[in-house]
């Protein structure tokens, strides 16, 4: 079943529109998930060199300064250079030499331990030189006699005493008082204001949230994100309604937000949060406008950049970062027809990353940070995956019946088994094809209209001929039209059903949606205006009145273009095929001949639902001018040799 219309679940139809609304709010609800600020706690991003972009912060309670974790470690180090290991008498048995077991004796050989703690059986403690310790071997050798070991190691005593002697340590170094200003606006974060906001940060995750506090933050993410979801389906309502109601486009574009908020999930919740930058959040400018257009693309993706800011650690960094690298992909990738373009995309978009984060660098703290080299490789690894998105347009066309320039490329090669059958079958429509797919483009190059799908669409808009080539004089040579043998009624109905005809042949052949879509317009509901000009004639010479004569039974079925590219090809085909029926070709008689079927389409209203406006409709028309002059222009008569 079409993905456009509905989708069955459990033997259930999900309406269109249902559909797409629940898309929109699963990106919302995933969105939910994204660990926010309050999940933090702590509402500040701080990094120490750099300078401190919040208002002046003053603290709100007293609060002790922890120690930095390098302090710490090294003064805990320092205080067990006091620890020794601890040992007990084996048994009841008093010996005048301590004999330990040769392990025991490689501990403390291996800690360089001077001396030893030995417990008695009254729980009192005395210290044992190094050097009176033995082995058995030692012993033996000493007093030329067999010698048990007479002290065994007290594990659990040691790790008592060793754990006492940390814990001795203070983790603390001062404190500040409330209403103690900790930092200013604009000044720098030096290693000791460092050291109190991790003091402070620490002080925020100890005292914790409050259920309410927990369930406002909850409340307002979801209607932050309803929020920013909602005015990217306000544009598309508002300025792309058929993107907005065509359901496969806003299940495509939630599931890109959705595989970027989860990609953000798992790296902020699991990982270090520094590898958001291996997102490659470019995938979504990228396909988006290879499938549809820059200025959708754009938004989109401002819209997920946004959503996922609302988690990262330094959401001004992320955006800075991110939102230039959504201009650099739309700018730099307009049609993807090879892997070449790509990889200079991938390229412009590690130059960005990396100079923008040098210049963010330098103007917080005049350094150029090049010492964080991990994050340049972040964004090598983040372009290297751009490149291998080249791989998966394939599959998104399959998900979304999507169409590429790639695949626009593959189908518009004349070469092809189609295109041979199309040529040998009807070869006048095939020819009437290529030179309206070369008007089409030109003219869509000139209005900066999608060459490349108008220029594949025109080859095939007259598919439908196939059925009965016969029936269309472009393919007939010396034979009779066979339709001038039926009435103009049956005539028309059959010239009209080459359309449906040719969404048939286009299915059998798996075309793209879009092609069949100019099949489908490429007529508009305009008139069959040969027989129904010949019925009305035929009813006036009879005498009969012309009220009878239906023009429904005359028209297309529709619908009428709605894109530039639609339109363009309907004028084209106009044109290209009156060229043919014209006795003179002069410039004069080609621009009345072009002026009179454009101006005939566009009071027929065929034109009233595309976006063109009327300097795009002049320069559509001096383009089928010019072209059709260079086609049809006067060639000198080559001069007889003279016998």
């Amino acid at each position: 079943m079409n993905l456009v219309n509905q989708i069955r679940t459990g033997g259930n139809t999900i309406p269109a529109s249902t559909l797409r609304v629940l898309a929109y709010i699963g990106v919302v609800v995933i969105s939910i998930f994204l660990p926010s600020a309050s999940d933090t706690i702590f509402p500040y991003h701080y990094e120490e060199g750099k300078v401190w972009s919040y208002e002046t912060l003053v603290a709100e309670w007293d609060f002790p300064v922890y120690k930095s974790e390098e302090k710490l470690e090294k003064e805990r180090e320092s205080a067990l250079q006091s620890y020794v290991p601890c040992f007990r008498w084996v048994g009841n048995q008093r010996s005048a030499v301590p004999i330990l077991t040769a392990k025991d004796m490689r501990i403390v050989e291996q800690g360089n331990y001077d001396h030893i703690a030995v417990i008695n059986t009254n729980h009192r403690t005395q210290n044992i030189p190094f050097s009176k310790l033995y082995t058995p071997k030692t012993a033996y050798e000493q007093t030329k006699r067999e010698m048990s070991p007479t002290l065994m190691f007290d594990s659990v005593t040691s790790a008592q005493v060793r754990e006492s002697i940390i814990e001795s340590v203070t983790v603390t170094e001062g404190a500040v008082m409330k209403d103690e200003i900790i930092v200013e606006h604009g000044e720098m974060v030096t290693s000791d204001v460092y050291r109190i906001l991790s003091s402070l940060e620490r002080v925020y995750a100890d005292r914790g949230l409050s259920e309410q506090h927990i369930a406002w933050a909850y409340l307002s993410r979801g209607l932050l994100s309803l929020l920013l979801v909602g005015l990217f389906v306000l544009y598309l309502f508002s300025f792309r309604r058929w993107l907005w109601e065509q359901t496969r486009a806003s299940l495509f574009f939630c599931m890109l937000m959705g595989i970027m908020e989860g990609l953000s999930i798992l790296i902020l919740h699991f990982t270090n949060t520094s590898l958001i930058y291996i997102i490659p959040f470019a995938w979504i400018p990228i396909l988006v406008r290879i499938f549809y257009d820059s200025r959708t693309a754009f938004f989109l993706h401002l819209t997920t950049v946004m959503l996922v800011s609302l988690s990262v650690p330094n959401p001004y960094l992320f955006l800075l970062l991110q939102i230039p690298i959504g201009m650099v992909s739309v700018g730099s990738l307009k049609d993807l027809m090879k892997r070449s373009q790509l990889a200079y995309t991938a390229l412009y978009i590690f130059i960005a990353y990396s100079v923008i984060y040098v210049l963010y660098n330098l103007m917080v703290s005049g350094d150029m940070s090049f010492s964080n080299w991990k994050i340049y490789l972040y964004f090598a690894l983040n372009s290297l995956l751009v490149i291998t998105l080249y791989s998966l347009v394939y599959l998104f066309e399959k998900m979304f019946r999507l169409v590429s320039s790639l695949t626009l490329v593959e189908l518009s090669n004349i070469n092809s088994d189609m295109m041979q059958t199309f040529a040998q079958q009807a070869p006048g429509t095939f020819q009437h094809s290529l030179q309206v797919s070369n008007l089409s483009s030109e003219a869509a190059k000139s209005i900066g209209a999608d060459a490349l799908l108008v220029r594949t669409a025109a080859l095939y808009h007259d598919i439908g001929k196939l059925s009965h080539p016969t029936w269309f004089v472009e393919n007939q040579t010396d034979r009779e039209n066979p339709l001038l043998q039926m009435t103009n009624r049956d005539a028309a109905r059959a010239v009209i059903a080459h359309v449906k005809e040719g969404e048939k042949i286009a299915e059998q052949h798996h075309l793209p949606e879009i092609v069949k879509m100019f099949i489908r317009t490429h007529h508009g509901t305009s008139l069959v205006r040969y027989f129904y000009n010949s019925e009305k004639n035929r009813l006036l010479a009879e005498g009969s009145s012309t009220t009878s004569l239906n023009d429904n039974d005359y028209r297309y079925p529709g619908p009428k273009p709605q894109t530039k590219e639609s339109a363009i090809l309907m004028m084209a085909d106009a044109v290209e095929a009156r060229s043919h029926s014209m006795d003179v070709y002069t410039e004069q008689s080609l621009s009345d001949m072009v002026e009179q079927m454009i101006t005939l389409q566009f009071e027929d209203g065929q034109l009233a639902e595309t976006p063109l406006t009327f300097s795009d409709l002049a320069r559509v028309k001096s383009v089928f001018k010019e072209r059709l002059m260079s086609m049809y222009h006067h060639r000198i008569q080559y001069p007889e040799v003279k016998q």
